[in-house]
């Protein structure tokens, strides 16, 4: 093989993104919550960057000042001349910097009073503020403490309060409060029996703790465990519990009525009464605690019946380019690398702020398309959701469909509807007999009215479903109604049959 050394000139096209388009894709994409860090974070990285804080500030505020104040202040901001701030892409940036030098000139030291939200705006936003903050779920008393708690108020020896302390470590609200260990394994190596025996001991004073079933090994002995004297069919329902469990989830009732001798009667009382006992007892520790979420926009109502989408901007906007930056560029005392640092901190800070006020408008857009889409929605219901792409919405907007897609990921807009995800409104649907568009969503509705209006003694099958779906126009497969009968949790047609009304 020859080896050669020199210069070959070749050429080649490639794409890459620049890091100002890559910034303004994250933020499109980030939620309110993490649009705000971000922008704390900047704060505090870089000096070129400042927030102007006016969320006290009210029309009564302005009515207060004297004539001469506002007098003066008009005078100094009717010339102002809002310039957009823009870094021409491939270019050195020389008439961006220039006008920087001059914003001194331009921006006075008081902002115009134009900017200055209403008091009803100020009010609209305190009042949306103040329902998320009271909707935000307290943090409860744990399990472990809570077991822990009542074993002090016992008299136990401290060999067997310390053997029912780790037992009750290992327990989990989120499994209920089952023991999902064994015993033996809560013990020395070289445990023995009498060991054993002892840990058997600490969990039987558990499972006499409050919630009663707690510390069960099984789903038996936990319903087991709930079991008191006062139940009208005790009997029943323990020989269910003992023996039945799994005919009962199967609704299995010929076979247990033949094993049992009980009437299908009997076996529906007892049935009853099992439903009243809790096969998960320590849930209610569990930590379900669930982030607010912070709507991005929301929907106001005009007077004719439109829907308009606002943004909720909160504290993303006010932020300005610092006038000590500024200045330390138009004195001309900065060195040259300072006036470097300072170009690249100002250059960053301009990048955001217009980062954040694109992904404003492009939010406000896409959310109004859909919103305009979906006006039947907001009239009269889900029922009346529409199939929606994300295609169509980046058609309307004359945007990439992927933008569509990071406009719409994890933001909110608050509606009379209640705060609602912007990608609940795109699904998919079919098309009718007589060629209307549907969502799958008004399938599942209608199936549920199916299931809800059926005989319970001879519940309808998937096929027999998809028949009558057919016969009011949704044209639907088997395994479609198969599939959002699950997902709508409906069990199956053995499982929903009365055996009751069957057999009289």
């Amino acid at each position: 093989m020859k080896i050669s050394f020199g210069q070959n000139l070749s050429q080649k096209q490639s794409q890459t993104m620049a890091p100002r388009m890559i910034q303004s894709m994250e933020i499109l994409q980030m939620a309110q919550a993490a649009l705000e860090e971000k922008i704390e974070q900047e704060l505090i990285e870089n000096g070129a960057l400042e927030r102007v804080d006016e969320a006290g500030y009210s029309e009564e505020d302005a009515a207060s000042e004297s004539t001469k104040e506002k007098e003066q202040k008009e005078a100094e901001s009717k010339d102002v001349d809002q310039k957009e701030l823009v870094v021409e892409e491939g270019q050195g940036g020389e008439d961006d910097f220039e006008r920087l030098l001059n914003l001194d000139n331009e921006i006075p030291d008081h902002f115009d009073e134009s900017t200055r939200p209403s008091s009803n705006r100020i009010q609209e936003s305190g009042d949306r503020q103040h329902d998320l903050i009271a909707n935000i779920v307290d943090r409860g008393e744990t399990l472990q403490s809570h077991l822990v708690h009542q074993l002090h108020e016992m008299t136990l020896e401290p060999k067997l309060l310390k053997m029912c302390e780790r037992i009750v470590s290992s327990l989990s609200a989120k499994d209920g409060g089952y023991l999902k260990v064994a015993l033996s394994d809560l013990l020395p190596v070289d445990a023995g029996p009498d060991d054993l025996e002892f840990a058997e001991n600490a969990l039987a004073h558990i499972q006499q703790l409050d919630p009663v079933g707690v510390g069960a090994r099984n789903l038996s002995e936990c319903l087991l465990l709930q079991l008191s004297p006062d139940i009208p069919h005790l009997q029943n329902v323990r020989t269910l519990i003992m023996d039945h469990l799994e005919d009962l989830q199967h609704n299995r009732m010929p076979q247990i009525q033949k094993a049992t001798g009980l009437t299908i009667d009997e076996i529906n009382e007892a049935w009853d009464d099992l439903r009243t006992l809790d096969p998960r007892p320590a849930s209610s520790f569990a930590d379900d605690f669930v982030p607010t979420v912070t709507p991005d926009m929301w929907l106001e109502v005009t007077d004719e019946g439109d829907y308009v989408v606002k943004m909720d901007e909160g504290p993303t906007r006010n932020l300005y380019i610092s006038k000590y930056y500024r200045q330390r560029l138009a004195n001309g005392q900065a060195t040259a690398e300072e006036k470097e640092y300072i170009k690249r901190k100002i250059t960053s800070a301009q990048w955001l702020i217009e980062s954040i006020e694109q992904r404003r408008s492009t939010l406000t857009r896409v959310a109004q398309e859909i919103v305009n889409h979906q006006k039947d929605f907001f009239d009269n219901g889900p029922e009346f959701l529409k199939p929606l792409k994300m295609e169509q919405i980046a058609d309307l907007v004359k945007v990439h469909v992927t933008t569509v897609s990071r406009a719409v990921d994890e933001k909110w807009i608050e509606t009379h509807r209640g705060i609602l995800p912007l990608r609940m409104f795109f699904m998919g649907g079919t098309t009718t007999e007589d060629g209307e568009d549907i969502a799958w969503n008004k399938i599942k509705i209608e199936l549920k009215k199916i299931i809800d209006g059926e005989d319970a003694s001879k519940p309808f099958s998937d096929i027999e479903i998809m028949r009558l779906l057919k016969s009011k126009g949704f044209n639907v497969a088997r395994r479609t109604v198969s599939k959002y009968r699950e997902i709508l949790d409906i069990p199956s047609s053995r499982q929903r049959r009365d055996w009751s009304k069957k057999m009289k």
